[in-house]
């Protein structure tokens, strides 16, 4: 599979794999077909694999380990800290504080088996922890040889800078994607000028620009998505427009939807890799397709400019999981 750089020393594969919906939030969990896509990922030359300390809360990280314990030397792993969450409540509070940190890398290095994460996250930011007082916390952890690599998740361009004088940040996580592209305004410029990758969560907008929830949004229980603004009815319905966008061109070029939007993001530039999430081995062959998928400029060019003049409707989360978004 294709390489992308995502520091001198920090080379991953251009697609990587979100591990979340392994655990919760998309609906129930069976770890057994879990570990055949971790295994299928890694057939398929993927070998970069996002979790967090929050997702389960705990059990994503777990059955990452349980994994790694035989795989370790093919994956780079990255996890997150920094949203504290009771088992079964959406309900959050951010913490950053540097004794916090440590002990939770502490508790990812034992779940996930490791001596050494890859690229640690700062999951949210809080606001009242100077960020500068994170990063010195976290570049404690790199002197320790606890992480390699420090990244920031859902941050302004302006916070970003701050953070990137302390201690340089390998990448930036967020939502991004034909729906949500509100990071081209000034982060993504911001990680291009200062060589930052760009990790992109959600690049098939939870899986709406695959054209899955065009005719009914029915969820299974526990499905997060139920909840979500851009998930309701009267949201649903005024979003359509940019999915036929997609279904139009996937017409032309002879692939699916999904192929086509990762294309897309891919296209934007070296820096950028996609995390898209599953559980089902189909879905996941048919997203590493995209890497062989080659639009032209004018394709590209074409897709961002139908899209950009079509509203989106709704917010990305509810005002509880908006909590640390651009902080």
């Amino acid at each position: 599979m294709q390489q992308r750089t995502l520091t001198a020393n920090f080379q991953v594969s251009a697609l990587g794999l979100g591990c979340m919906g392994m655990s919760e939030f998309y609906g129930p969990r069976d770890d057994d077909a879990s570990l055949r896509v971790l295994e299928q990922a890694v057939a398929s030359g993927i070998n970069f694999f996002d979790t967090a300390d929050m997702y389960g809360p705990y059990h994503n990280e777990e059955i990452i380990g349980r994994f790694l314990a035989s795989h370790r030397q093919q994956i780079k792993i990255a996890t997150k800290f920094g949203i504290v969450r009771q088992p079964g409540e959406y309900h959050r509070r951010i913490d950053n504080s540097a004794d916090y940190i440590r002990r939770s890398c502490e508790g990812s290095l034992r779940r996930l088996g490791v001596e050494q994460i890859d690229l640690y996250y700062v999951h949210r930011l809080d606001t009242a922890t100077p960020v500068e007082e994170t990063m010195e916390a976290l570049a404690q952890l790199v002197r320790a040889g606890k992480i390699a690599h420090i990244g920031l998740c859902e941050v302004s361009a302006a916070t970003l800078r701050r953070a990137h004088t302390v201690h340089p940040v390998t990448a930036v996580q967020t939502e991004y994607s034909l729906w949500t592209r509100e990071v081209e305004n000034s982060v993504l410029p911001a990680c291009r000028e200062l060589g930052i990758a760009l990790v992109a969560y959600s690049p098939l907008g939870r899986g709406f620009l695959t054209g899955r929830f065009q005719q009914t949004a029915t969820f299974a229980a526990g499905d997060f998505r139920a909840s979500l603004p851009r998930f309701q009815a009267d949201n649903l319905e005024k979003n359509r427009s940019l999915v036929e966008i997609i279904a139009k061109m996937t017409a032309e070029k002879a692939c699916t939807p999904a192929q086509l939007t990762l294309a897309w993001l891919l296209a934007q530039g070296d820096n950028i890799v996609p995390i898209p999430g599953t559980c089902n081995p189909k879905h996941l062959q048919e997203n590493a397709a995209a890497l062989t998928l080659k639009l032209t400029s004018n394709e590209v060019q074409s897709l961002r400019d139908a899209v950009t003049a079509l509203p989106v409707a709704g917010e990305r989360y509810t005002t509880e999981g908006m909590k640390g978004i651009d902080a």
